[in-house]
């Protein structure tokens, strides 16, 4: 490790944020603020329905010009230290390793044309074992079995991967590849295929126990080890970014452990839910993993060296598939507002709901209830309901949805340890509205906390990348970092709100279930 405390006010370090909905690079200065920033959309594929793809080349180039965008905005790349990177996670690309192309678009983690696969393996009884060794939930969400879709629907992929042609990677893994190949050349030559323990445990062909591919699920899923990425900690070495003049890749995480670490969710029994184009809650569980008992899922959080004074971190999480997307859709689908923020205006131009719940199962339901047949519901509707009833009940769609999770969290968290889930730290783009946070935590009956830096994901990439470097010494130098803005307490009287609201809402899930 390097130590570069010295002048380190007029040092950064740069994080690649690689989105489901846009590519994004941050510079972070040594108190973790943001100096610069920019920002990319990112072209979504519904080929058919229930397909989500993006164009992975779309994805490299967009997330290489934001990052060059950031670099002229502080004047040039020497003053960056260590270049971290974060992403949407399972997302699914398989590319030559001679040519550098991908073989098909990436399938992404909402796609879910491979659900009848996983449910013929769950009929096969292969549910329970899969769980055992991955901590994962038997599900199209996770990259095993688009890994398996591609190799048996692009014409001649599996051969080509059997003959070691292929190599296959989530977009860490891609960006990586793209990042460290020679700058003549997108060839093999020079580039590093790696990942993450973070990103590797979201594959389900990871054996969170043994830390290594699990030969038999490789098996199972027919798919050559030759395929995959070289897995290491989360902070250390990755090689020299060639594209952006040889800055070291310091650190890489999924986006949601990233965030986690961001939050300073470093202790056992914290909690954290990003509101991003999902909503993905992450309770650190310390060194064990823990089996979920409630149809959550068991990950591996992040490792921070190779050191054995350093183990793996493991986390369980709850993902829900529809969070920030259920804005994207009142905006782009019924155009009902024009930017994501006027939701919170128009959902306050009505007192409550009148009665409306919108159940966002639009492509299904995550956790805990892992219902591929599940589709968007909105019910209770009068004559007299109108867009801004639809508005908070989507608003409020979302925050059940969480509560749905934590709840399930809270009583795996219980039986392992007996610990209580006391605050909910949050953050992502929809951690703005104040309405659904306010909501939220009057569902929970617990204090949503939003930071004064909620770039959270990022932020928690540059503290790997960081660490690594010796940019920081330690987390609890990072710790100093993390203040609040504003906490959300429950208000008063809300309980028997709550309970009235949360019967209603388990009708609505149960009345959206069965339709795809």
């Amino acid at each position: 490790m390097i130590s570069h405390q010295k002048n380190s006010s007029r040092q950064f370090i740069l994080a690649l944020d690689q989105g489901t909905s846009s590519s994004r690079a941050l510079v972070f200065n040594h108190r973790g603020e943001v100096v610069a920033q920019a920002q990319k959309p990112l072209t979504q594929h519904y080929p058919k329905p229930g397909w989500v793809e993006h164009d992975a080349l779309e994805i490299w180039q967009s997330q290489l010009t934001v990052a060059k965008a950031v670099i002229d905005q502080i004047g040039s790349s020497e003053s960056i230290i260590a270049l971290g990177m974060t992403n949407q996670r399972e997302t699914t690309v398989i590319w030559h390793r001679k040519t550098g192309l991908p073989i098909h678009r990436a399938l992404v983690w909402q796609d879910r044309r491979t659900a009848p696969e996983c449910e013929r393996l769950r009929l096969a009884g292969k549910s329970e074992m899969i769980q055992a060794k991955t901590g994962l939930v038997l599900d199209a969400y996770f990259s095993a079995s688009k890994v398996a879709w591609l190799l048996d629907n692009v014409s001649g992929a599996r051969a080509m991967a059997e003959a070691d042609e292929l190599a296959f990677g989530t977009i860490d893994s891609w960006l990586l590849w793209n990042l460290t190949r020679s700058v003549q050349s997108s060839s093999e030559d020079l580039a590093v295929h790696a990942t993450d323990v973070s990103n590797a445990s979201r594959t389900m062909l990871w054996n969170i126990h043994q830390g290594d591919w699990d030969d038999e699920l490789l098996e199972l899923f027919r798919i050559p080890r030759s395929l995959l990425p070289e897995v290491r900690p989360s902070s250390g070495d990755f090689g020299f970014a060639r594209q952006l003049g040889g800055l070291p890749i310091m650190g890489i995480a999924g986006d949601q452990q990233a965030a986690a670490f961001g939050q300073a969710c470093w202790t056992p029994g914290m909690v954290k839910n990003t509101y991003g184009t999902g909503c993905f809650l992450l309770c650190n569980t310390g060194q064990q993993p823990v089996l979920s008992q409630h149809h959550l899922l068991s990950s591996a959080a992040w490792k921070l060296s190779s050191s054995q004074i350093n183990p793996t971190q493991y986390c369980l999480e709850g993902s829900v598939f529809m969070g920030g997307a259920i804005v994207q859709w009142l905006r782009d689908e019924l155009g009902i507002i024009s930017e994501a923020r006027d939701v919170e205006a128009l959902a306050c131009s009505v007192p409550d709901n009148a009665g409306v719940m919108l159940v966002p199962a639009y492509t299904g339901l995550g956790a805990p209830y892992w219902d591929a047949s599940a589709r968007g519901t909105l019910l209770g509707l009068t004559r007299g309901s109108n867009k801004g009833h639809i508005a908070r009940a989507a608003l409020e769609g979302i925050a059940h949805q969480v509560c749905d999770v934590l709840q399930a969290m809270s009583a795996d968290l219980s039986a392992q340890s007996g610990a209580d889930i006391l605050e909910l730290r949050v953050d992502g783009g929809a951690s703005q509205n104040n309405l659904l946070l306010q909501t939220q935590a009057n569902l929970l009956q617990i204090p949503v906390v939003r930071p004064q830096i909620t770039e959270t994901t990022a932020l928690g990439a540059a503290y790997l990348a960081g660490l690594a470097a010796g940019f920081w010494q330690s987390q609890n130098e990072l710790t100093q970092f993390w203040k609040v803005d504003r906490r959300f307490e429950p208000e008063s009287g809300s309980d028997s709100w709550r309970r009235l609201e949360r019967e209603r809402w388990a009708m609505a899930i149960e009345k959206s279930r069965g339709w795809g």
